[in-house]
């Protein structure tokens, strides 16, 4: 048995100091008095107790991140799912949901399965992976068991491969037919590549990346997200929009039901917080994403409607590319970047800011995955749940560089910046798998369950 005491445990809109008794994978017990019952079990030979002592750190439920690409399976020269759950468990997060953009792309359930085998080899965190679509494989994704699956990934824009989803008879047919949660990648790709033939000819090859946003505009977002929002309305289907943009969007979703209760969601991801359009001339293609990073107004649009509960998860969109291929021209240089082992961090920054408050990023990171998705027994530090665990010291100043970024491709764009809080231990299934800078190598993680 594992005990952590004088720990500050923000969990449930609240911060307690007390305690935490681990057993197994499990949580067994949470509280202000968890202590004194391990003294009597202690003292009458019942149990022996590991007793880590957390003074002045904070522990939070493990992150759940509903969004990360990690390569694997065909591009894991990039990336691959053991290098990028390790960094994942160091930054925090201990239950991640990987997209089905892969080579060969996921829409098949063979192939699907094929991935989660994988990972029970592979990933130092818990997973889960998503079915993806097409224009022509409905009938798989019908098959999708919503147990064990985390949801149904459309492309409503542009995307790689054969996943770009733009029939309406088979968009009607998810929506209407889907067996479990629909997340959407929300851009009209009409839109897009009218955009980007003006551009094009106006600035050749060379285009300056400034232009990114406006190519991948706001009007292709609202004019995405508003057809995906129509059509869970019409069909009563569960949707997820993924990693929203735009202050315009935010004008589809609702705050006037618990969560519990939604049937449509929205999510925010962490360099949407973080970066605005003025940042281009400093980071170039290194802050080049799918949907572009926007104005300032934006930016502070998705902040508010994170605080007013329009937006119901942070998550972050980690898509690694390498350092050379991002250094490309714009047309050239991919889109995404590496941000699973900075998110926690970068979100605390924030708290410091005095712009969130604890328990608000617990629950947009934590607890509304969890809830969203109805992850079983994870998210939430209570009794007779999986201890999947972070602790913090939100006062130990690091900056960020190759030496301590764990990313196959070796960096991050937070490279030089220096966090004024720090990730000191994660447990993962009650496994104590990252310990300042040291990582239990042969741990691996489980495959997610949903109560679905």
């Amino acid at each position: 048995m594992i005990l952590l005491k004088n720990a500050n445990i923000v969990n449930e809109n609240k911060i307690i100091k007390g305690e935490i008794l681990i057993d197994g994978d499990k949580i067994v017990d949470v509280g202000t008095e968890v202590m004194e019952k391990v003294e009597i079990r202690k003292n009458s030979g019942e149990a022996e107790v590991d007793i880590i002592d957390l003074e002045g750190k904070y522990v939070f439920p493990g992150i759940i991140d509903d969004q990360v690409h990690f390569r694997d399976p065909g591009l894991t020269y990039k990336a691959d799912i053991a290098t990028e759950s390790r960094a994942a468990i160091a930054g925090g997060v201990t239950s991640y949901m990987d997209m089905p953009n892969n080579i060969p792309a996921i829409l098949t359930q063979e192939l699907l399965e094929k991935k989660y085998l994988d990972a029970a080899t592979k990933s130092m965190a818990n997973y889960s992976f998503y079915m993806g679509a097409s224009n022509d494989n409905l009938e798989e994704v019908l098959k999708t068991n919503p147990k064990n699956v985390c949801g149904i990934k459309v492309f409503m824009g542009s995307s790689t491969g054969n996943m770009l989803v733009d029939d309406p008879r088979t968009l009607e047919g998810i929506f209407s037919k889907a067996p479990t949660l629909v997340a959407t990648h929300c851009e009209d790709e009409t839109t897009i590549r009218n955009n980007t033939k003006i551009y094009k000819e106006k600035y050749g090859d060379d285009m300056p990346i400034k232009y990114h946003p406006e190519i991948r505009s706001a009007e292709a977002c609202y004019l995405s997200s508003s057809m995906a929002v129509s059509l869970a309305k019409k069909h009563n289907t569960r949707l997820h929009v993924l990693h929203l943009t735009t202050a315009k969007e935010m004008s589809l979703f609702d705050n006037s039901i618990p969560l519990n209760k939604k049937k449509i969601t929205a999510e925010v991801c962490v360099h949407h917080l973080v970066f605005n359009d003025s940042d281009y001339d400093k980071y170039g293609t290194l802050i080049k994403w799918n949907p572009a990073v926007k104005t300032e107004q934006d930016r502070k649009a998705l902040l508010q409607a994170l605080k007013d509960n329009k937006i119901d998860v942070i998550a972050t969109d980690h898509a690694p590319h390498t350092a050379k291929e991002k250094e490309n021209t714009y047309f050239k240089a991919p889109s995404g970047g590496p941000l699973v082992q900075h998110s926690l961090v970068s979100m605390l920054e924030f708290y410091h800011n005095e712009e969130l408050s604890l328990e608000k990023i617990a629950e947009k990171m934590c607890h509304a995955p969890a809830d969203c998705f109805k992850v079983k027994e994870r998210g939430y530090i209570r009794k007779g749940y999986f201890a999947d665990i972070v602790v913090v010291d939100l006062n130990n100043k690091w900056t960020v560089n190759k030496n301590n970024t764990y990313y196959k491709v070796g960096w991050s764009p937070f490279d030089g910046k220096e966090f004024q809080s720090k990730v000191l231990r994660t447990f993962v299934n009650g496994k104590l798998v990252y310990d300042e800078g040291e990582f239990d190598k042969n741990f691996k993680g489980m495959r997610l369950e949903f109560n679905k």
